[in-house]
């Protein structure tokens, strides 16, 4: 029996301007306050972030930003300091393969921005995921497990149990073509599980959500839920529907 809190996110990517974020958030706030004892998130891009902070100030409804710079401040045009992302969010996604494959990032900046949180208190959902190349040629395991010896080094104890890991094949991102449930569900037990054991301990191993996601939608949510080791979704495409995101976190409750 799963005793960890569902956790369900929305990942808005490059979509929605502020007047149309306000204007989805409205369509999907009531249903969603409806819907205990699931952690909810909506991450969309940095230009909507103040316009939802203040559309879901007094609700269970976090925000959350699709990336952050690990610098308190300084010459980085175009990138946004903790603080910043502090000011209007309590959370942060980072390391999404997105940005690994389009932007350079690497396990070593993941883990700077990891450390960023740390000190800034936020709660960090860090992305994890093989490309199709590596999952065809076996290299699942030991892909994702780099990921996290590398990303989530040297991090404290103390601060790991916050940390929410989502793992997302980098082959069904976008693509319609999700993982099996079975599949998922044994990556996390066999690979994301025994990493976070190794660097925290079997306790923090076992008590850590761990998402998935990649082409989730409320067709298949429950595929993935009905799974013992997955708590959740980050959900890409089908968050930018109200009717179809409610649908996916009522799903989680079960």
């Amino acid at each position: 029996m799963k005793n960890r809190k569902p956790f369900v996110a929305g990942n808005w990517k490059m979509n929605k301007t502020a007047a149309e974020a306000r204007e989805l958030v409205a369509a999907m706030l009531a249903p969603l306050r409806e819907l205990g004892g699931v952690e909810k998130v909506l991450c969309p891009p940095f230009t909507s972030i103040p316009a939802l902070s203040a559309a879901l100030a007094g609700t269970d409804i976090g925000v959350g930003a699709q990336n952050m710079h690990w610098g308190e401040k300084g010459a980085f045009t175009g990138e946004l300091a903790p603080s910043m992302v502090k000011e209007f969010c309590k959370y942060v996604i980072l390391g999404h393969s997105e940005r690994r494959a389009y932007f350079g990032e690497t396990d070593e900046g993941v883990n700077r921005k990891l450390h960023a949180a740390m000190k800034f208190d936020l709660t960090p959902i860090v992305c994890v995921g093989e490309t199709l190349d590596q999952y065809e040629a076996g290299l699942t395991g030991e892909v994702v497990s780099r990921q996290m010896q590398a990303g989530l080094a040297d991090v404290e104890s103390t601060f790991a149990s916050r940390i929410v890991i989502a793992y997302e094949p980098v082959w069904a991102i976008g693509t319609g073509k999700a993982s099996s449930g079975e599949n998922a569900n044994g990556v996390v037990k066999q690979v994301i599980r025994p990493a976070i054991s190794g660097l925290f301990g079997d306790t923090i191993a076992q008590s850590a959500r761990v998402l998935y996601g990649g082409s989730v939608t409320a067709a298949n949510a429950t595929e993935f839920f009905s799974q013992p080791e997955i708590d959740g979704a980050l959900v890409g495409g089908a968050s930018l529907k109200a009717d179809e995101f409610v649908a996916i976190v009522k799903l989680s409750q079960q």
